[in-house]
């Protein structure tokens, strides 16, 4: 049988007739509604020739190809000492979601594809042992073909406090290979790889994508056979696996996107997907995080007029940073005794949590369940469950906890249910500070997720914050187990307006922890402006990383209208479509959140490094409602960004009216803005 599923533009056409494994014939654009005829027809038609000295039947990648099958490319699914053709048990489709089954030696493998109702293609695989010996599996990931004219290639590398820089190439015949094996992401993950036609961008260029749901090691791949076919793949990393008789194999899924409209065209089908099934029941509350202000300095007497301060410009949540646990005095000692100081803390957190509840604020706290250091009361009584062992080398003067060690997951999992019974902790700023350094990652991940989920069930009231040095674990595994993310460690807005550029494309707005940093950023030394700073922090799950009792009044009164302009544009920025402009000069980085009802707006006009031009060119606003008029005015975050001309565009003084249309094909005259600085635009239907 042939199946043809189609939602949102995308058509997915796998071939499932005969006793071979079936194949994926197409992936992208939308086909219509072909009859059966039709669709027989077209199928038969892809046939490829028989190429010469080859095997002696066309080439065809099935959804597990192996070299039994004649694909001697990157290996899809493998089994060691296992020879021969695996066979067509059953394929069924239901639902848009098709579950295709087969046979190899003692082995089955169920594929499951499913096109969402935004478009996204989910792939995975579960590979069952049903014979009476075991089995080795060498390979389980998912490859999907793409056409020839996919040539030009992104992914993403970076390092700490400067995660997802974009990497392009066009390569040639041969494999172009990811992998991450740092036990989590890692700041250079490859995040997302992503194939298109030559010169693709946000808003132009046929584009297919894959990113590994997974919070562990993983791999992707694009790869131009000499044969003819080119392929994306992506699938965990991981040594061999032995199953046993009736022993199972699940693995992550895929998650895949095709768009006709460049890097935003994917955007628009992941964020709407996330949304479906996101547990955010309430505006995300704007965030006011210790440690930027006050490090490992813990006092009550020292966070009191903070707490009040934070108040006093409208913050929503308090979060009390490292420092607070016993022994705790500085990066060198105590993770694993989740237990409050008492020196620092004699009676208990309930002084801090009282004045910032009194103040109308939630109270959060950081903790790190993975981590422990060698000089802690858990590694005393229990050094076999450091992962690698004591001698093992430290990073940032810890080790892993190694949750695989019985007892050592349900101590993470007891200890932070007490925390969170003891206290009224509304959320969770859960980081991960270092890589593993193992060859297998995999029952780490499993059983981090078997905790995330199990406090989230016994405490649905508590939010959680993945962070990883930063950004070094950000993916759609964690995304479903927690409500936020922390983007990178820096809060430079020169680096954060390229990191939360790229990071955006797939995960929404409202999970991207964006905070106020002081002046002069403690990752990079540079100094930023307080308009820059604010209007980069904007758009995100907004909040503060800086000591506010050392602000002067105006400029504290400019954090509050900062603030209470979050909330007043708060509903749009995280339930809106994302858009970018692909600027010639990219001097110019240009980002918007339109209204789901093209109702109203806000973008972002940022220049990063000096202009080639000096009269900028005009801020094009593409994909508003074409034939409604708009107008556009300045958006006032309390901060006035720096200019160099003798005289702005006149319309800035009033604002605008105009059609979408105008505001996409003709734009509007920048201000003279100087080099790292940003201006906000609000823009309102009339």
């Amino acid at each position: 049988m042939i199946h043809h599923l189609r939602a949102a533009g995308v058509s997915l056409v796998v071939d499932s007739r005969g006793t071979e494994v079936p194949a994926i014939v197409h992936w992208g654009r939308d086909l219509g509604a072909l009859a059966k005829n039709d669709l027989q027809n077209l199928v038969d038609a892809t046939v490829a020739l028989n190429p010469p000295s080859s095997i002696d039947r066309p080439p065809r990648l099935s959804l597990i190809a192996g070299l039994g099958e004649g694909w001697s490319g990157h290996p899809v699914v493998a089994l060691a000492g296992v020879f021969g053709t695996a066979r067509h048990r059953e394929t069924l489709s239901r639902q848009n979601i098709i579950t295709s089954v087969s046979e190899w030696a003692a082995a089955s493998v169920t594929t499951r594809l499913e096109l969402t109702a935004d478009g996204l293609l989910l792939a995975s695989h579960v590979v069952h042992n049903e014979g009476s010996s075991a089995i080795t599996l060498t390979s389980a990931a998912v490859a999907l073909p793409i056409p020839d004219r996919a040539r030009e290639l992104l992914d993403f590398t970076g390092l700490w406090s400067r995660e997802r820089q974009p990497q392009r190439q066009q390569p040639g015949l041969g494999v172009w290979l990811r992998e991450s094996r740092h036990g989590r992401g890692g700041h250079d993950d490859a995040f997302l790889m992503v194939a298109g036609t030559p010169g693709f961008g946000f808003s132009s260029g046929e584009v297919w994508a894959t990113h590994v749901a997974w919070s562990g090691d993983t791999q992707q791949w694009f790869e131009r056979s000499p044969l003819g076919t080119t392929v994306l793949g992506a699938g965990e990393r991981r040594p061999p696996v032995t199953l046993a008789p009736g022993d199972t194999l699940e693995t992550p899924t895929i998650v895949a996107a095709w768009s006709d409209q460049g890097l935003d065209g994917i955007s628009s089908r992941v964020h709407p997907w996330v949304r479906s099934w996101s547990t955010h029941a309430s505006p995300r509350p704007v965030t006011l995080n210790t440690w930027e202000a006050v490090y490992f300095d813990h006092s009550i007497d020292r966070l009191a007029p903070l707490v009040d301060r934070a108040a006093d410009v409208g913050v929503e949540r308090f979060v009390l940073d490292d420092g607070w646990f016993a022994g705790r005095s500085d990066d060198k000692r105590a993770l694993g005794d989740w237990t409050v100081d008492t020196t620092t803390w004699p009676d208990g957190l309930w002084p801090l949590i009282e004045r910032v509840e009194a103040r109308g604020m939630q109270f959060g706290l950081w903790v790190e369940p993975e981590m422990i250091s060698p000089d802690s009361e858990l590694a005393r009584a229990h050094p076999d469950w450091v992962m690698s062992g004591q001698d093992a080398v430290t990073w940032r003067w810890q080790h892993v906890l190694d949750l695989s060690v019985p007892g050592a997951e349900a101590h993470v999992r007891d200890s932070l249910d007490a925390l969170l019974g003891e206290y009224p902790i509304r959320y969770l700023k859960w980081d991960h500070n270092r890589d593993l350094l193992v060859e297998d990652s995999h029952e780490q991940v499993s059983a981090l997720y078997r905790v995330l989920d199990d406090l989230r069930r016994r405490h649905p009231e508590v939010e959680i914050e993945s962070c990883a040095s930063g950004g070094a674990r950000i993916d759609l595994g964690i995304l479903p187990r927690v409500d936020r993310v922390w983007t990178s460690d820096t809060n430079d807005p020169l680096e954060r307006q390229r990191i939360q550029r790229y990071t955006g494309i797939l995960i929404p707005p409202e999970y991207l922890g964006s905070h106020l940093g002081d002046a002069r950023a403690h990752t990079s030394g540079r100094t930023s402006s307080l308009a820059f700073r604010l209007a980069t922090a904007f758009f995100g799950h907004a909040g503060i990383e800086s000591d506010l009792t050392r602000l002067r009044d105006d400029d504290l009164q400019v954090v509050r209208r900062w603030i209470a302009a979050h909330r007043e544009h708060r509903e749009l920025l995280h339930s809106g479509t994302v858009v970018h402009v692909d600027e010639a000069d990219p001097a110019a980085i240009v980002h918007g959140v339109i209204a789901l009802d093209g109702s109203e707006a806000v973008f972002s006009y940022a220049l990063v490094s000096p202009p080639e031009t000096a009269v900028p060119p005009r801020l094009r606003m593409p994909r508003l409602d074409p034939e409604q008029r708009y107008r556009v005015e300045r958006l006032d975050v309390g901060a006035e960004p720096h200019e160099l001309a003798d005289a702005p565009p006149p319309w800035l003084t009033a604002g605008v009216e105009t059609t979408g249309r105008a505001l996409d094909e003709v734009g509007l005259a920048m201000p003279g803005l100087l080099p790292g600085e940003a201006q906000l635009f609000a823009v309102r239907a009339i």
